[in-house]
């Protein structure tokens, strides 16, 4: 059998810190290991002829549930778009357990109904496990681990390197829903507006973008931890661009405003589940958001920004407010909101 050689590998997201951890961490994974600033949501494999998309995520959102979602339909759900965003149709998932004593058999239940309901959305099952039970305190209720694993169509390589000067940026809805509504609930906020987390699996968005736009899409990207803002500069530093946003282009929900404008906080770094940032070539951009439209998880899709060269003087992300200045988006340096997946 063919050794398989990576092409492209992934990483799990996060704020500044963590990619300078990654940076110090990975090479002792093996001498050939890649810097984050290479990585994306997941890898892509070559295997006897076959490119094969893998990916593995861990999740421990508290609390387990809350509106729009729960930890199960979150599990399902991001290793499905962490496969979609390199083009990828997933195959099957795994699903590891880590159970602490005591969790209610009721609770166990809820979750993996919701795990079967959520794969069945996104068209893929459940194809092998493992449970731990480990004592009380020792996992706040209940961890879930992910694998996935899928199929990369002959043709597609989307990857955050191949970013180019005068793409689009397009996004296919309202940010910063799933970190609110998930904040919302843990602490018990009482905050009027119907909050309500995004999470979705986005395979089938990513065919129909793949359908109209292919040969000019260059990249996508979920922007989960960190948000809009930290996936931005990820992609930035991995193509050597930058990025300018449009104040007044971004979709934000009236409760979501509402609740940062309470609490102090930006959508721009606040998590999203259901989200794609989509880098296309200017010439496909109409192609891609015509086919966002058309699809229910994408109706509200627009242009956000655009690719421009790196230049000295010019910062990675940046934003046009509505007075017409350019101001300075910042790397966030942690995590805004933790254990919001």
């Amino acid at each position: 059998m063919a050794e398989p050689r990576t092409v492209l590998l992934a990483h799990g997201g996060g704020g500044r810190l963590m990619h300078e951890l990654l940076a110090e961490l990975l090479p002792l994974l093996s001498p050939t290991a890649a810097p984050p600033s290479v990585l994306n949501d997941a890898a892509v494999l070559e295997v006897e002829g076959c490119r094969l998309a893998f990916t593995t995520d861990s999740f421990v959102v508290t609390p387990a549930f809350f509106p729009g979602g729960d930890i199960g339909r979150l599990a399902v759900c991001g290793t499905v778009n962490d496969l979609a965003m390199v083009g990828a149709r997933p195959v099957a998932l795994s699903l590891g357990l880590v159970i602490e004593e005591g969790l209610p058999r009721e609770t166990l239940e809820r979750v993996l109904r919701s795990v079967a309901a959520a794969g069945a959305e996104a068209g893929v099952g459940v194809a092998t496990g493992d449970t731990k039970v480990v004592e009380r305190g020792a996992a706040d209720g209940l961890f879930i681990n992910t694998a996935g694993l899928g199929v990369v169509p002959a043709g597609v390589t989307l990857s955050g390197d191949a970013v180019q000067p005068g793409d689009a940026v397009l996004i296919n809805g309202t940010i910063g829903d799933h970190g609110l509504a998930v904040l919302a609930a843990r602490q018990q906020l009482g905050l009027r507006g119907g909050l309500t987390s995004d999470c979705a699996p986005l395979n089938s968005l990513v065919e129909a973008l793949l359908a109209a736009a292919g040969p000019h899409l260059h990249c996508l990207r979920d922007p989960t931890r960190g948000g809009v803002a930290a996936t931005l500069h990820e992609v930035a530093g991995q193509s050597g661009v930058a990025v300018q946003l449009e104040e007044a282009a971004l979709p934000v929900a009236a409760p979501v405003q509402g609740a940062c404008a309470t609490l102090g906080l930006d959508p721009l770094y606040v998590a999203n589940e259901g989200k794609a940032l989509v880098f296309v070539a200017a010439e496909g951009a109409a192609a891609a958001l015509e086919a966002m439209r058309a699809h229910p998880l994408g109706r509200e899709a627009v242009e956000i920004g655009r690719v421009l060269p790196r230049t000295d003087d010019l910062t990675a992300v940046t934003m046009r407010t509505a007075l017409g200045v350019v101001r300075v988006v910042d790397m966030p340096r942690g995590e805004l909101l933790p254990r919001i997946c």
